[in-house]
């Protein structure tokens, strides 16, 4: 047992992170994380769920794969006391649930033994999503009415199996076996001895809820060969009864237009959510492995000189949703109220900034018909003489001078309002780069011409097989200029537009 501590304690959070898709993570999950001081995670956790925690915390990987321990088990239970012990917010995050054959009542016990409060934080288990993500409901009113969950992997220490698997092979309804892969043909084996039928339908689900996600189907007689033939390896929820069966019906996951496509995000960290999670829902494997991350701009007093003379302009141009972000950041803490902006007429460059725009509860005057520099300064110029008309312009550091260029020709007097900072992501927390090195991927895309130019530094390799996707015709210039061929190209240049491109070209190859 862990020492007692005489100083008063933090609080450890013992947090379910569910069984692998993100969106299936519980709210309460969720905001333990926007809390914590240090995330202590699993292999099974989805390392992208890392995101919702403050940049400043500290991220341990506990490890946790079988029989591949990144910290043994009573070193964690030390860790938790002492960090919680030194007045910090903890963490712990278990993949699925954390005591459905997790660990987590002895790290509960262990807590409070040691006088640490700690909370638990129930998760979506695996037991129950894997199936259903494989079109296979667990409980059935016209199939079953009972439901055993059972594990593969026991306690070594106990030197033989208290686990009768004859005896769970005969019994009614659905049975569901965590962690027993490798165990397979012994647990059916032992099912068959206790006589099981042969002929009991059987799935295997790897990487469930994922875009990695993998099916198997037989028959309790030839299941464990199926397998093994497959190669079909951990982590997977194995599934025994009729309602597999179901399957033919249900599949709704495995059919999605993208699904088991890897997909490559470049978008910083807090923006790559918005593409992610449209790429899920088309089912793909989404990896966010960020190029580039926003900063405050070199001359901070500056720009704030020019936010608070926001009143003196006739024309206020936001070039980006970050852009937006900043100046209002900063104008609010001037102002607080937003008619303090005065009478400037505004104008986007796209509808992900219009929408940030119409977030603070202003009304966007000017949104071009194609999303780039050039078109917002035709439809300008257009609108009516801007001779001595003053311009405010707000933009990130490295942004092209289409714009100011244009209208300082015209007669124009522009201001331009550097709101932030686009650098290079040195920081990996979530690992992406390794998994983009070791798994490659199916498709890249980039947003901006910023992503294309971090990652090019990145020195990444890139497969031949590997697809390219931009966000539109100034993000494709940057990359043919790099010497790359786009393979997809977005009609409209934003989100939406990119990702049904990317779902066209995989609707035309069939």
């Amino acid at each position: 047992m862990s020492e007692q501590h005489t100083e008063k304690p933090g609080i450890c959070y013992l947090v379910g992170a569910g069984p692998g898709d993100p969106g299936l993570l519980t709210l309460r999950a969720k905001q333990c994380l926007e809390m914590a001081d240090v995330v202590v995670y699993d292999y099974l956790c989805n390392a992208e769920i890392l995101n919702h925690a403050p940049e400043s915390a500290e991220r341990i990987y506990a490890g946790k794969k079988a029989a591949d321990h990144a910290i043994a088990q009573d070193q964690l239970n030390d860790l938790l006391v002492n960090l919680s012990g030194q007045g910090k917010t903890v963490v712990r995050l278990k993949g699925g649930d954390p005591f459905v054959f997790g660990r987590g009542g002895e790290e509960a016990q262990e807590l409070h033994n040691a006088g640490v409060p700690f909370e638990i934080v129930p998760g979506i288990s695996s037991s129950i999503a894997g199936p259903a993500y494989a079109g296979i409901p667990v409980t059935h009113r016209d199939h079953c009415s009972q439901l055993t969950i059972f594990t593969g992997h026991e306690n070594p220490a106990k030197g033989k199996s208290v686990i009768d698997y004859a005896k769970i092979g005969s019994a009614a309804g659905t049975k569901v076996m965590l962690m027993g892969v490798g165990q397979l043909e012994n647990v059916s084996a032992k099912m068959l001895e206790g006589g099981a039928d042969p002929g009991m339908p059987v799935a295997l689900v790897r990487w469930a809820t994922t875009g990695s996600q993998q099916t198997l189907i037989g028959k309790l007689g030839d299941i464990s060969s199926r397998a093994q033939r497959a190669g079909f390896s951990a982590p997977a929820v194995a599934v025994f009864g009729g309602v597999v069966d179901l399957r033919e019906e249900l599949n709704w996951f495995e059919g999605r237009p993208l699904f088991g496509k890897k997909v490559v995000v470049t978008r910083t960290r807090s923006q790559a959510g918005a593409l992610s999670v449209r790429l899920r829902n088309l089912g793909a494997d989404v990896n966010e492995l960020p190029t580039i991350r926003i900063e405050q701009p070199e001359d901070i007093k500056g720009f704030g000189r020019l936010v608070q003379d926001a009143h003196k302009y006739a024309w206020i141009i936001f070039t980006s949703p970050n852009g937006v972000d900043a100046f209002f950041d900063l104008f609010f803490k001037l102002y607080n109220d937003v008619r303090s902006i005065g009478g400037a007429r505004i104008a986007a460059i796209g509808p992900g900034t219009a929408n940030k725009i119409k977030e603070k509860h202003l009304a966007v005057d000017l949104l071009p018909d194609e999303y780039v520099a050039e078109s917002l300064l035709k439809q300008i110029l257009e609108e009516e003489s801007i001779q001595n008309e003053m311009f405010l312009l707000v933009r990130p550091n490295d942004a092209r001078d289409v714009i100011a260029r244009g209208l300082s020709e015209a007669g124009a007097i522009v201001d331009e309002a550097i709101a932030y900072r686009t650098v290079a992501e040195i920081g990996d927390p979530t690992g992406a780069v390794a998994r983009f090195e070791a798994d490659g991927a199916d498709v890249i895309t980039f947003t901006s011409s910023s992503t294309v130019e971090h990652f090019l530094d990145m020195e990444l390799p890139l497969s031949e097989n590997l697809l390219i996707a931009s966000i539109g015709p100034v993000t494709s210039g940057a990359l043919r200029s790099a010497g790359l061929e786009v393979d997809i190209e977005a009609i409209e240049s934003n989100i939406p537009g990119l990702v049904a491109a990317i779902e066209q070209y995989f609707a035309e190859l069939g």
